[in-house]
Protein backbone atom coordinates (compact mmCIF):
# COMPACT_ATOMS: atom_id res chain seq x y z
CA UNK A 1 0.00 0.00 0.00
CA UNK A 2 2.64 2.70 0.64
CA UNK A 3 4.92 1.26 -2.09
CA UNK A 4 1.64 1.93 -4.37
CA UNK A 5 0.98 5.58 -2.56
CA UNK A 6 4.66 6.64 -3.67
CA UNK A 7 4.46 5.16 -7.14
CA UNK A 8 1.48 7.35 -7.76
CA UNK A 9 2.99 10.36 -6.18
CA UNK A 10 5.98 10.32 -8.02
CA UNK A 11 3.34 9.62 -11.01
CA UNK A 12 2.22 13.08 -10.75
CA UNK A 13 5.55 14.67 -9.40
CA UNK A 14 7.20 13.94 -12.88
CA UNK A 15 9.90 16.21 -13.37
CA UNK A 16 8.37 19.67 -12.66
CA UNK A 17 7.68 21.73 -10.06
CA UNK A 18 4.49 23.80 -11.67
CA UNK A 19 1.33 21.58 -11.02
CA UNK A 20 -2.11 22.27 -11.61
CA UNK A 21 -4.74 22.67 -8.77
CA UNK A 22 -6.10 19.59 -9.80
CA UNK A 23 -3.02 17.65 -9.33
CA UNK A 24 -2.44 19.47 -6.17
CA UNK A 25 -5.45 17.81 -4.86
CA UNK A 26 -4.45 14.62 -5.73
CA UNK A 27 -0.96 14.96 -4.12
CA UNK A 28 -2.74 16.50 -1.29
CA UNK A 29 -4.80 13.68 -0.85
CA UNK A 30 -2.36 10.58 -1.78
CA UNK A 31 0.17 12.48 0.75
CA UNK A 32 -2.34 12.46 3.67
CA UNK A 33 -4.84 9.64 2.42
CA UNK A 34 -2.86 7.07 4.90
CA UNK A 35 -2.98 9.23 8.53
CA UNK A 36 -5.87 8.43 10.86
CA UNK A 37 -6.55 11.91 12.18
CA UNK A 38 -8.95 11.49 14.85
CA UNK A 39 -6.56 8.70 16.23
CA UNK A 40 -3.09 10.86 15.75
CA UNK A 41 -5.56 13.92 16.58
CA UNK A 42 -6.72 12.18 20.00
CA UNK A 43 -3.10 10.91 21.08
CA UNK A 44 -2.07 14.53 20.72
CA UNK A 45 -4.37 15.46 22.73
CA UNK A 46 -4.08 12.94 25.22
CA UNK A 47 -6.05 12.95 28.49
CA UNK A 48 -7.83 16.54 27.51
CA UNK A 49 -9.68 14.64 24.25
CA UNK A 50 -11.89 12.85 27.37
CA UNK A 51 -13.02 16.60 28.45
CA UNK A 52 -14.37 17.38 25.01
CA UNK A 53 -17.65 16.94 23.65
CA UNK A 54 -18.13 15.23 20.17
CA UNK A 55 -18.72 18.72 18.47
CA UNK A 56 -15.46 20.09 19.64
CA UNK A 57 -13.75 16.54 19.02
CA UNK A 58 -14.79 17.12 15.39
CA UNK A 59 -13.84 20.32 15.00
CA UNK A 60 -10.36 19.62 16.34
CA UNK A 61 -9.84 16.58 14.18
CA UNK A 62 -11.07 18.84 11.00
CA UNK A 63 -9.10 21.77 11.79
CA UNK A 64 -5.66 19.47 12.52
CA UNK A 65 -6.18 17.77 9.33
CA UNK A 66 -6.49 21.09 7.47
CA UNK A 67 -3.41 21.75 8.75
CA UNK A 68 -1.33 18.90 8.44
CA UNK A 69 -2.39 18.73 4.97
CA UNK A 70 -1.84 22.21 3.81
CA UNK A 71 1.93 21.45 5.43
CA UNK A 72 2.37 18.44 3.42
CA UNK A 73 2.36 20.23 0.70
CA UNK A 74 5.28 23.15 1.28
CA UNK A 75 8.06 21.24 -0.12
CA UNK A 76 6.50 18.65 -2.75
CA UNK A 77 10.44 17.55 -3.92
CA UNK A 78 10.76 15.70 -0.54
CA UNK A 79 8.16 13.04 -2.18
CA UNK A 80 10.12 12.55 -5.08
CA UNK A 81 12.97 11.23 -2.79
CA UNK A 82 14.52 7.31 -3.58
CA UNK A 83 12.51 5.19 -0.59
CA UNK A 84 13.52 1.39 0.25
CA UNK A 85 11.45 0.05 2.58
CA UNK A 86 14.12 -1.90 5.32
CA UNK A 87 11.32 -4.06 7.93
CA UNK A 88 7.52 -4.89 7.38
CA UNK A 89 6.01 -6.34 10.70
CA UNK A 90 2.39 -7.31 10.95
CA UNK A 91 0.96 -8.30 13.74
CA UNK A 92 -2.68 -9.34 12.81
CA UNK A 93 -4.58 -5.83 12.41
CA UNK A 94 -1.00 -3.84 13.51
CA UNK A 95 1.76 -2.81 11.61
CA UNK A 96 5.42 -1.51 11.60
CA UNK A 97 6.75 -0.14 8.59
CA UNK A 98 10.67 1.09 8.57
CA UNK A 99 11.79 3.12 5.52
CA UNK A 100 14.90 5.25 4.35
CA UNK A 101 14.24 8.03 2.08
CA UNK A 102 17.03 9.57 0.48
CA UNK A 103 16.37 13.35 -0.63
CA UNK A 104 19.06 15.73 -1.71
CA UNK A 105 22.01 13.70 -0.53
CA UNK A 106 20.33 13.08 2.55
CA UNK A 107 18.72 9.83 4.06
CA UNK A 108 16.28 10.13 6.78
CA UNK A 109 14.39 7.20 8.47
CA UNK A 110 10.72 7.29 8.40
CA UNK A 111 8.66 4.88 10.04
CA UNK A 112 4.70 4.16 10.31
CA UNK A 113 2.58 2.99 12.64
CA UNK A 114 0.14 1.28 10.91
CA UNK A 115 -3.57 -0.20 11.84
CA UNK A 116 -6.25 -2.24 9.84
CA UNK A 117 -9.45 -1.09 10.52
CA UNK A 118 -12.59 -2.32 7.90
CA UNK A 119 -9.94 -3.39 5.82
CA UNK A 120 -8.13 -0.52 5.48
CA UNK A 121 -4.54 0.12 6.65
CA UNK A 122 -4.22 4.22 8.43
CA UNK A 123 -1.13 5.51 10.00
CA UNK A 124 -1.58 6.72 13.31
CA UNK A 125 2.26 7.70 14.15
CA UNK A 126 4.72 8.49 11.61
CA UNK A 127 8.33 8.55 12.89
CA UNK A 128 10.91 10.85 11.25
CA UNK A 129 14.19 10.20 12.19
CA UNK A 130 13.15 8.98 15.69
CA UNK A 131 10.80 11.69 16.31
CA UNK A 132 7.25 11.22 16.58
CA UNK A 133 4.98 12.90 14.79
CA UNK A 134 2.25 12.27 17.52
CA UNK A 135 4.56 13.26 20.32
CA UNK A 136 5.26 16.13 18.74
CA UNK A 137 1.96 17.32 18.80
CA UNK A 138 1.60 16.19 21.76
CA UNK A 139 4.30 18.66 23.69
CA UNK A 140 2.38 21.53 22.15
CA UNK A 141 -0.87 20.77 22.25
CA UNK A 142 -1.12 19.67 25.78
CA UNK A 143 0.93 22.36 26.66
CA UNK A 144 -1.51 24.91 25.28
CA UNK A 145 -4.48 23.32 26.40
CA UNK A 146 -2.87 23.03 30.23
CA UNK A 147 -1.98 26.77 30.39
CA UNK A 148 -4.27 28.68 28.20
CA UNK A 149 -7.50 26.25 27.33
CA UNK A 150 -8.74 24.26 24.39
CA UNK A 151 -10.23 27.46 22.89
CA UNK A 152 -6.85 29.18 23.04
CA UNK A 153 -5.49 25.64 21.10
CA UNK A 154 -8.24 25.59 18.46
CA UNK A 155 -7.96 29.65 17.98
CA UNK A 156 -4.34 29.09 17.17
CA UNK A 157 -4.95 26.16 14.96
CA UNK A 158 -7.74 28.47 12.60
CA UNK A 159 -4.93 31.05 12.65
CA UNK A 160 -2.49 28.49 10.78
CA UNK A 161 -4.70 26.75 9.30
CA UNK A 162 -5.85 29.93 7.36
CA UNK A 163 -2.66 30.88 6.81
CA UNK A 164 -0.67 27.54 5.75
CA UNK A 165 -3.89 27.02 3.25
CA UNK A 166 -3.57 29.96 1.15
CA UNK A 167 0.13 28.83 1.11
CA UNK A 168 -0.57 25.20 -0.37
CA UNK A 169 -3.59 26.07 -2.40
CA UNK A 170 -1.38 27.85 -4.70
CA UNK A 171 2.08 26.71 -3.93
CA UNK A 172 3.97 29.72 -3.15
Amino acid sequence: MLEQRDQEIKSILGETDDYTAEQRAQLKELVNGVIDFRVMGQRALGPHWEDLGEDQRDEFVSVFREVVRAQSMGDLGVYNSAVTYDQIDVQRDSAFVRTQTTYEGRTTAVEYVLERREDEWRAEDIIIDGVSTVEGYARSFQTVVRKRGFDSLMKSLRKKRDEVTDTSETGR
